[in-house]
């Protein structure tokens, strides 16, 4: 680190064991933070170092319970400016509230929104991100944003897969084409497409398979998987198409109630691979089809070059 201000790692409570994996993977200690609640359940915040003139990075996905881990955010971000850190990076594996980010229906808010103005607010001077709900979520802030893909995880973990048939790369909706598209560039496959027609924000009431997926391993990929209703949907009628291999591959594995006992349940799913964007090990640690690939290396690499303000672009497979 050549700069003349130290690197300063947080995180808060939200996935400690991605925070301490990060920092094991750049070498530094973390910064103690006490992080407790009152007896109302305001939080409260003090970080137990000087931070004074350094750069900072808070890591905190804000994933469930959101408004808990959003405010815990905050008010880290608020105590790091305060305590004069020269910069403050916040890093957000997972951004909550995103799925709402603009206005499709009369009197509805745009919450992606209100979070970036929030970050900004509580003092963040940057902000790091992997696999946005939609990447226009970028252009709410007047910070730099630094917007990280998980494929380069996948892609490593997927060219390693020993597939009997040939693989086809499927996303799961119109708006994940282009995702879906270029993770079948990376690989060399053609793509497929699960046209669904939705009744709710939770479930979809058909879909019709584009695309001939027959004889084929497929892999199905999103950003999240949440309650996992139109997953499994999309995994069956992928199998009423004659696929022989089903896989998922999703980001953030949310997995709302009752999304685990769907993947564990549908025999047509074979496997469903997640980053771990969010923490969920005890979670899923009896259900054999969930495997979790850690992206601490990513954003460790990612937070290295902001501090050392070389390029972020330039570590990873990039879409064209």
């Amino acid at each position: 680190m050549n700069l003349h201000y130290e690197m300063k790692v947080l995180f808060g409570t939200a996935h400690t064991e991605l925070g301490r994996e990060i920092c094991a993977h750049l070498g530094v200690n973390p910064v103690d933070v006490e992080i407790r609640r009152f007896k109302d359940g305001e939080v409260f915040v003090q970080i137990q170092e000087n931070i004074r003139g350094r750069d900072v990075f808070l890591v905190q996905p804000t994933c469930s319970p959101a408004n808990e881990n959003l405010m815990e955010l905050l008010i880290m971000l608020d105590a790091a400016k305060r305590a004069s850190a020269k910069r403050i990076t916040a890093v957000l594996p997972y951004y909550g509230y995103a799925r709402q980010d603009r206005k499709d229906r009369p009197r509805v808010p745009i919450t992606a929104r209100l979070v970036a103005d929030l970050l900004t607010t509580a003092g963040a001077d940057r902000v790091m991100a992997i696999d946005l709900h939609a990447g226009q979520i970028q252009g709410f802030f007047n910070i730099p944003f630094d917007h990280l893909y998980a494929t380069p995880v996948f892609l490593e973990y997927i060219q390693n897969l020993p597939l009997k048939d040939e693989l086809m790369v499927v996303s799961p909706d119109a708006g994940g084409v282009e995702r879906a598209n270029f993770l079948a560039r990376c690989l060399g496959v053609r793509l497929a497409v699960a046209d669904k027609r939705r009744i709710s924000h939770n479930e979809a009431e058909s879909i019709q398979i584009i695309g001939n997926v027959s004889g084929k391993s497929v892999l199905i990929l999103d950003d999240i998987i949440d309650t996992a209703g139109t997953l499994m949907k999309a995994v069956d009628a992928l199998k009423d198409a004659g696929a022989t291999r089903i896989m998922c591959c999703a980001t953030h594995g949310v997995f709302s109630s009752p999304a685990l006992e769907r993947i564990e349940r549908n025999m047509n799913l074979d496997e469903v691979i997640v980053t771990n964007t969010i923490s969920h090990q005890e979670r899923i640690k009896n259900n054999g089809k969930i495997r979790v690939l850690s992206i601490a290396h990513l954003l460790a690499d990612a937070m290295q070059c902001i501090h050392t303000e070389s390029s972020v672009s330039s570590l990873f497979v990039i879409r064209e």
